[in-house]
């Protein structure tokens, strides 16, 4: 497993996400991941599935320190009472103590960022909380998160993959020091069957899946969190950090999303 560090914080590059898996299927797809190597595990109050996902945690041999464990407030619950109340709910029925990282899911339109995040903060200064970060954020909701906290926002959980570009977003990242963590990193499947991302695999014995998610694991400050719901899957998702891409082909797979600003090539090395 590679990490992302962060102001002394490593978080795994590659996490599992959960959405919209539920129940016995959601308990045994993590359990399985947590067996081939996975410590990055995502999940949210909307998907339904915590208590799954918590069952899967304390049911493996793996410590619960070892695990570093995402939830998302739902976007209803972000009131300063309802943020304290649903994360102890959150607790509950992750069975821990404490979360990893607690994320806001998506920015609200009726409550003041600064309310959110003051909630967060306290449930930081309480113990239950280690890290807070935010999620489908542009980069001035963003900014906006950053300046209301007392502390650090660890991250940004937005849609990035092949064919769409966060190029603004992942330069801000890289300037302030947040994780950009990438949901749907292989485009809801879409990615399958791509003859740039096909033949690039040829060449390392991958698939195009994989070569999605090893481009996005090699940039820097960029995290990645595929589901997968079959054992393959979730096997060959985690089957990115025997290789690495060539410069040349990092900067083909960025022209399938029609390029990206020149300064942030420039930047990345390409």
């Amino acid at each position: 497993m590679e990490y992302v560090t962060v102001r002394g914080v490593d978080v795994p590059a590659l996490g599992f996400g959960t959405w919209p898996m539920k129940g016995e299927t959601c308990r045994t797809a993590v359990g399985t991941a947590l067996e081939h190597g996975y410590r990055h595990v995502d999940t949210a109050q909307m998907y339904e599935n915590e208590a799954a996902v918590g069952r899967a945690i304390a049911e493996s041999a793996v410590p619960r320190e070892d695990v570093f464990l995402v939830t998302k407030l739902l976007s209803g619950n972000l009131a300063r009472d309802d943020v304290l109340r649903t994360t102890r709910e959150s607790l509950d029925r992750l069975d821990t103590d404490y979360i990893d990282l607690l994320l806001i899911h998506s920015p609200s339109r009726s409550v003041p960022i600064e309310e959110s995040i003051g909630a967060m903060n306290r449930l930081q200064a309480d113990g239950v909380v280690d890290h807070i970060g935010v999620s489908n954020f542009s980069v001035p909701q963003l900014e906006a998160a950053m300046d209301a906290s007392e502390t650090p926002i660890l991250t940004n959980q937005v849609e990035y993959h092949p064919f769409t570009s966060q190029s603004d977003l992942l330069e801000f990242c890289l300037d302030h020091g947040v994780v950009l963590t990438a949901y749907t990193p292989v485009a809801r499947g879409r990615v399958v069957g791509n003859e740039t991302l096909e033949g690039i695999g040829e060449r390392y014995g991958k698939t195009a899946a994989q070569v999605a998610l090893r481009w996005l694991v090699q940039q820097e400050m960029v995290a990645a969190i595929p589901k997968a719901s079959t054992p393959e899957h979730v096997e060959e998702n985690i089957d990115v950090f025997d290789f690495e891409l060539a410069p040349e082909e990092m900067e083909r797979i960025f022209d399938l999303q029609g390029g990206l600003v020149r300064r942030l090539r420039t930047r990345l090395g390409l």
